[in-house]
């Protein structure tokens, strides 16, 4: 957040408003990053990427350049920021859940309902606003049409069976590290929360469906997240 509340002020600096400079990287931000791609001849992604960065003089005071282009993926970076969200049981409804669809226009009854779908399109469609989101974004299995193929790297949105793999039910998150069996995915609606947990990826009893990588973001690395010592919030789903 820090990060981003840096790069707020410079934006502001440089004549370009993005909203309260409160480290929260939503719609005015990303249409500030765009004006001024715009105004410098960039591409209008709404990433700091490493030329809005140099244009934005390479730094912004106090923030090594290597730290701010972890803009490159920012809807997971949203979806940390909303971990630990949790449904509520019974007639009330956790506000934060149900404004995720009242943002993107979705009919959503309470949270109650499945929400890993929209958690997922809530962190794609406000923080990037030119991304199609599939049909249907509540269906996890639909996010097999979103964006493109890609392998298991950090961000990647990940397409997990549940019931049977020849079936309609399935599990939608974002992957956040693997080790040589499993997945770490951070997803909504797990054990009716936003946290992190692990499933199997390899060989016959592998969950996974398969990986999507956003189209108008920058292009996914060609590599396996390899990862060690990430801990989960729960068992093995």
């Amino acid at each position: 957040m820090g990060n981003v509340k840096k790069y707020q002020q410079r934006l502001f600096d440089l004549g370009f408003d993005p909203g309260p400079i409160d480290g929260v990287r939503g719609r005015l931000t990303i249409r500030a990053i765009k004006a001024f791609q715009h105004v410098n001849g960039l591409e209008t992604d709404g990433i700091i990427g490493p030329k809005t960065l140099a244009k934005l003089d390479g730094r912004v005071k106090g923030v090594r350049q290597t730290k701010i282009l972890n803009d490159d993926k920012p809807w997971l970076d949203e979806a940390n920021r909303m971990r630990g969200v949790t449904e509520i049981p019974g007639k009330r409804h956790n506000r934060t859940i149900m404004d995720w669809a009242r943002d993107l226009g979705i009919w959503y009854r309470d949270d109650e309902t499945p929400w890993c779908g929209l958690f997922v399109a809530h962190c794609i469609g406000s923080q990037m606003p030119d991304e199609v989101l599939p049909t249907n974004p509540l269906g996890a299995r639909n996010w097999l049409k979103f964006g493109t193929s890609c392998d298991a790297v950090p961000g990647a949105i990940v397409v997990l069976w549940r019931g049977k793999r020849s079936g309609w039910k399935g599990h939608v998150g974002m992957v956040v590290g693997t080790s040589a069996t499993h997945v770490y995915v951070l997803a909504g609606n797990q054990s009716n929360q936003v946290n992190v947990r692990k499933f199997l990826r390899v060989g016959k009893k592998s969950r996974v469906l398969g990986y999507r990588w956003p189209c108008t973001a920058m292009l996914a690395p060609r590599r396996l997240a390899m990862s060690g010592g990430i801990s989960t919030d729960g068992k093995e789903a």
